[in-house]
């Protein structure tokens, strides 16, 4: 099961670009999140918001329910940010994260959410890219896919 949203800004530029907005360059990305939670999904999109900072625009949001779910949204491409709940029932996000981190050619950057914060080896033998840990902290959650963002757009 999934759900797409789109930002009410969101034209033309759906996937990663930048443009520039009074001379600041604004990198706009699509962020695929996975939780089997609905209220982890909603305070993850509720933290990061439309802009998690002033260069890092979010256009389009996936929220995937299930692990096939996500694997089929890679596989067709197209996203720049990739949120895991590793606390997900049935496939937790750390070990989907290593699966994809194995198995996908230039995967992008992945975040994991970890059930605390002493789980930070955990996402390090996942090969998550960054973790923020439960109760999540919102400007965390926003530092963390700003500066996934930016690496992803960097690389391109």
């Amino acid at each position: 099961m999934t759900s797409a949203h789109a930002a009410p800004h969101a034209d033309s530029l759906a996937t990663a670009g930048s443009t520039s907005s009074a001379g600041a360059a604004v990198h706009r990305v699509s962020v695929l999140l996975y939780s089997d939670d609905i209220t982890t999904r909603d305070a993850v999109r509720a933290a990061a918001g439309r802009r998690p900072a002033r260069d890092v625009e979010v256009t389009r949001w996936l929220e995937c329910a299930t692990a096939f779910a996500v694997t089929e949204a890679l596989d067709a491409g197209g996203w720049d940010v990739v949120v895991l709940d590793g606390e997900a029932a049935k496939n937790g996000g750390l070990g989907l994260c290593r699966e994809l981190k194995n198995e996908i050619y230039d995967c992008p950057p992945v975040l994991v959410l970890t059930g605390r914060p002493q789980d930070g080896w955990l996402a390090a033998w996942s090969l998550a890219d960054d973790a923020v840990s439960h109760p999540l902290d919102p400007i965390k959650v926003a530092e963390a896919i700003a500066g996934l963002a930016r690496t992803r757009v960097a690389a391109r």
